[in-house]
């Protein structure tokens, strides 16, 4: 399959989860990818791989995205070395757990914040306004079911993808016509995140699903697909649910 041949997609939180299911969907169907996470040497692990299995380009770059230079210094590069961007995944995420809402420290308000938020925001922005000057473009947040559903343990997080929802809608009305921007709202993975999930916390979410279990990362990629490729021509501005039926 090479409906995405000489395409460029960025795909931040790459190396793992979601990033990396659709890191492989986008180079199995034909586009270069970037590959950018805080830990250089799981890019580096995936681009050899996508390098090896699909005979693609792939960039793997260090890069912590609550970090507004950083961000900066990834759209240099990759516009240094590859010359355009075609689709760009504001993937990267965490969620950390805390004993109470009293209990949340500044650091952990911000560094949630800044992870979900402020870095999609700066790549949003800078690589959107190149995507306007190279003729379009699709940008991709992947946001949570925690920022329509928001509850005690995940507060600083749903707040951020709530924040998120809304720059999504921001830039579709921004950067369009030529870029569209649309976002997933994810329902409980098995991702990073559900590690973390005491066993009594896990029972009770998949009771709260339609379909009786979480996700798996790879469930993601079908709307992925659809809402950055030309599949979704008329499709901007949109919070798709990608859920198993969260109540």
């Amino acid at each position: 399959m090479a409906e995405l041949a000489g395409k460029v997609a960025v795909v931040t939180g790459g190396s793992r989860g979601f990033g990396r299911e659709m890191v492989l969907a986008y180079a199995a169907r034909g586009a270069d990818v970037v590959i950018a996470s805080r830990k250089l040497e799981g890019c580096e692990a995936l681009a050899a791989e996508v390098t090896d299995r699909f005979g693609v380009r792939a960039l793997p770059i260090g890069c912590n995205v609550s970090d507004w230079d950083q961000c900066d210094t990834l759209v240099e590069r990759v516009y240094a070395e590859l010359g355009r961007v075609d689709i760009l995944v504001n993937n990267a995420g965490l969620s950390p757990l805390y004993p109470s809402l009293e209990e949340v420290t500044e650091a952990l308000w911000d560094k949630v914040r800044a992870v979900n938020l402020k870095g999609p925001f700066r790549l949003s922005a800078a690589i959107g306004a190149r995507m306007i000057a190279d003729s379009g473009g699709s940008i991709l947040n992947i946001s949570s079911i925690a920022s329509l559903r928001p509850d005690a343990i995940s507060l600083p997080y749903a707040a951020a993808k709530a924040g998120l929802n809304a720059l999504t809608e921001g830039f579709a009305q921004a950067y369009g016509p030529l870029v569209r921007v649309n976002a997933i709202i994810c329902g409980p993975f098995d991702t990073d995140i559900s590690l973390a999930w005491p066993e009594e916390i896990r029972t009770l979410v998949e009771d709260q699903i339609a379909l009786r279990r979480v996700g798996q990362p790879a469930e993601v990629v079908g709307a992925a697909l659809y809402l950055t490729s030309d599949a979704s021509t008329y499709t901007t501005g949109a919070l798709l649910r990608v859920d198993g039926g969260t109540r």
